[in-house]
């Protein structure tokens, strides 16, 4: 016993200080693709190695030409910057990314869901794992919540081992049609009020996997969506920013 604790005073603290203080990936990191509208000539070899068709140029003869990306599709592959040949895109450091459903995408208002489980449940909120068909990257990343890195309960949540103890659902991958029926009860296994958080890329939009015979596609497909976190997978600090912003709470 006294060598465990001689132990822990050794080691110190190795909780990060993520979310109060800002955590800054290591150069090498891929986030989102960035470009640099100058050097840009929107020639579209970017949209065309894109395998998930987030970027996307569009042609208005109004306002122009336009050059978009949809976070919730992209894989952070980074072929995009290799094809570009002015150099006009960079992959950045941003991992920020969740963002919230709008009216139109969910059948129900996230937002009053999420204040409704702020009201009941206070600062205890309890998660379940939905895995919809993934290639396990994001579970992962999910798994290192709970240890003494980042440690989510310091935080107010905690992973529960079935649906009907759970505030919020986190789930994962394209829904495969082998697994819409388990999606379905899962969800209606979880007691009002529920937050639903898409994780990952196949999550967000179908990801590399699409929409098919044997996928569904989104989770927003089958289950109303109320937060989205981007990412193949999301790293650990952006799956804490989602749940922040499903629960409304300041970093």
């Amino acid at each position: 016993m006294l060598s465990l604790f001689r132990k822990s005073l050794n080691t110190g603290i190795v909780t990060t200080t993520y979310p109060d203080e800002p955590d800054i990936p290591r150069e090498g990191y891929r986030g989102l693709p960035e470009r640099e509208a100058d050097k840009c000539t929107l020639c579209g070899r970017c949209s065309d190695v894109c395998q998930t068709d987030a970027i996307t140029i569009t042609i208005n003869v109004e306002t122009g030409t336009a050059w978009s990306l949809d976070p919730k599709r992209c894989l952070f592959c980074g072929y995009c910057v290799e094809a570009c040949p002015e150099g006009a895109l960079k992959m950045s450091l941003t991992y920020e990314l969740a963002e919230r459903a709008t009216a139109t995408q969910t059948a129900e208002s996230s937002v009053e869901a999420a204040s409704a489980v702020k009201r009941l449940l206070g600062r205890s909120i309890n998660i379940r794992h939905l895995d919809s068909g993934s290639c396990n990257a994001c579970e992962w990343e999910m798994t290192t919540l709970t240890g003494p890195v980042y440690d989510i309960q310091r935080l107010g949540f905690d992973f529960v081992a079935s649906p009907r103890h759970a505030d919020l659902l986190m789930v994962t991958g394209p829904v495969t049609r082998n697994l819409e029926i388990a999606v379905k009860k899962t969800y209606s296994a979880t007691p009002a009020p529920k937050i639903i958080v898409a994780v990952g890329t196949c999550a967000c939009s179908g990801g590399i996997c699409g929409q098919s015979y044997a996928s569904a596609g989104g989770v927003n497909q089958i289950l109303p969506v109320d937060i989205y976190i981007p990412g193949c997978p999301p790293r650990p600090q952006a799956l804490i920013h989602g749940l922040l912003q499903a629960m409304e709470k300041d970093r």
